[in-house]
């Protein structure tokens, strides 16, 4: 048979075929000694063998035996690929292609089909075989732990002990297992359930015994702990949820009153990311830094249980900001708990705005003028509409693009203005389009609009990284204005100096921008000394260009 017939015969050779055949075709051409030496070393060649050695483990594979997946969790080490990768991207042309690559959907689809055939998901899950026994008879279960660091709690105190709650049933009197902590001994036992009625500890009988007793018992134990339980009727495998969120407010359960169990509690700062794992409880989610992902999780507030807590505090706090702050008020009436968030990749010549807010005259205006002086054709910012009259010295379409008010206030009508607003009767804004534009061309734009714009402007169109530029206090941002010989930019005909109320007013200003936006930054820059902030905002930009960042799940599509 020659070389060509083989080849028409099957399109689907293995590589080391391949090679062996365009041997085959050399070999045509050859004498008949050649042919028989080349022939001989043919046999002996460890392709050929190879090919022989992989077609009979194949032939042997039975129809319902089938080669099995060596891996179950390439979707999670994609993921991880996808990290690393865009670290590189902007250092080496192969990464960068790697890192699209592999942020095709058809390739992650296929990726993660392959982890569910690994996982065997496509399984049905059968009931539990049917136990024979006496009408009055209870099912017993016996398990044994090794006591650790972990917490079992009652209702009034809590001992670190095997990673579970336990609490009285209303009803029947009984001590139960109330909840299973993610990741803990009981929970990495799979033996013990919510639910669960238990019966002894260590051939301790807790029949008419509280919590506090069970916990006394534990406390005393060492070792191995042994429980009796009876099962719960509708037990079942917890689920670990893929729930990530960025917290927007502080929590520490030492101070907590109402927390089941101190020792079970997450303490977590606004900002941080949270890994909710468990959603099952009304009222206590379980939930690890996403920074700590083998830890045991614990238990924080759930989201409805966050916003009745606000709500109340919000009743009972006497009004202390009065008239003057009125208008930020309504900005109150989002209750900042959680907020679902995902990686959201960097996407080739497409930046995301990175917006600059603080107090006025706390300096965002200059460390925006600096980014873009420093490399004026990657960033940009839109020029602002106006409608007020031009001054001497000033270009149209330069410093302001001069509209008359009636032609701006159709313009906001419909929409067209991202963020606007009014100042000693005339209105300013920048429009949509300019910052589309500047987008669309490759570019990095810049914005430093007034707080009240935020809001506005964090959406899923634009995606922008918002970042709070903060004073420093009173004593030290005096110190350093002074030195630096800032000007006021509170009074745009007279060339002065920073009063000290105006320095009172900036650092009360950015208390309350963080009081009433603060959850919605994504960093945050202190100006103290202006060349130390710039070189913190350089990172930050350069962050955002290369770099997978946490965002709200609806930007990531």
């Amino acid at each position: 048979m020659t070389a060509e017939v083989m080849a028409a015969n099957d399109t689907h050779w293995d590589p080391a075929l391949s090679k062996l055949i365009a041997s085959l075709k050399e070999a045509e051409s050859l004498s008949n000694d050649q042919e028989i030496d080349f022939l001989q070393t043919l046999l002996e060649s460890k392709e050929l063998n190879a090919l022989v050695n992989v077609h009979s483990k194949v032939a042997k594979v039975g129809r319902d035996d089938r080669l099995a997946p060596i891996l179950s969790t390439s979707g999670m080490i994609m993921c991880e690929v996808l990290e690393q990768l865009s670290q590189q991207c902007h250092l080496n042309e192969d990464c960068r292609e790697a890192f699209h690559l592999l942020q095709k959907p058809h390739l992650q689809s296929l990726l993660y089909a392959h982890d569910a055939i690994a996982q065997k998901d496509f399984y049905p899950h059968l009931p539990d075989l049917p136990i024979e026994m006496d009408e009055d008879e209870e099912t017993i279960k016996i398990v044994q732990l090794v006591k650790s660091n972990e917490p079992l709690s009652g209702a009034q105190s809590a001992e670190p002990i095997v990673g579970a709650t336990i609490k009285t049933d209303e009803e029947s009197g009984k001590i139960i297992i109330a909840r299973i902590m993610h990741g803990g001994a009981a929970d990495r036992s799979g033996l013990i359930h919510v639910g669960d009625e238990v019966i002894e500890v260590n051939g301790i009988n807790v029949e008419g015994k509280t919590p506090g007793d069970v916990l006394s018992i534990l406390q005393n134990s060492e070792g191995t702990i042994t429980f009796k339980l009876v099962p719960s009727d509708g037990r079942g495998a917890q689920r670990e949820s893929k729930v990530r969120v960025r917290a927007h407010f502080d929590y520490n359960p030492e101070v907590d009153p109402y927390i089941p169990c101190k020792e079970a509690g997450l303490a977590f700062q606004r900002g941080d990311i949270l890994h909710i794992v468990s959603q099952d409880d009304s009222y206590w989610w379980q939930a690890r830094r996403e920074s700590e992902r083998t830890a045991r999780a614990g238990l924080i507030p759930s989201r409805a249980l966050q916003e009745r807590r606000i709500l109340h505090e919000r009743t009972q706090r006497d009004v202390a900001d009065g008239e003057s702050k009125k208008n930020d008020d309504f900005d109150r009436e989002l209750i900042a708990t959680y907020e679902e968030v995902a990686k959201l990749y960097p996407r080739p010549g497409i930046y995301r705005p990175v917006v600059l807010i603080g107090a006025p005259g706390v300096g965002r205006n200059e460390l925006r003028r600096r980014l873009i002086a420093r490399d004026p054709e990657k960033y940009r910012s839109p020029v602002p509409y106006t409608t007020r009259p031009m001054r001497t010295g000033e270009v149209a379409g330069r410093e302001y693009i001069f509209v008359s008010r009636e032609k701006m206030d159709a313009d906001i009508e419909a929409g067209k203005f991202i963020e606007h607003g009014e100042y000693k009767g005339h209105l300013y804004g920048t429009s949509a389009e300019s910052v589309k534009s500047i987008v669309n061309a490759g570019c990095v734009c810049l914005l430093s609009p007034h707080y009240q714009a935020i809001k506005a402007l964090r959406t899923v169109q634009l995606k922008p990284f918002l970042v709070h530029i903060k004073p420093p206090e009173f004593d030290e941002l005096k110190k350093t204005r002074t030195e630096a010989r800032a000007k006021s930019t509170f009074d745009e005909s007279n060339a002065r100096g920073f009063t000290d109320e105006e320095f009172t007013d900036m650092v009360k200003s950015s208390v309350r921008i963080d009081f009433l936006y603060g959850h919605f930054f994504d960093d945050e820059i202190l100006n103290a000394d202006l060349v130390t902030a710039f070189e913190k905002l350089v990172n930050i930009v350069q962050r955002v260009e290369n770099e997978p960042l946490w965002a709200p799940s609806s930007w990531v599509q």
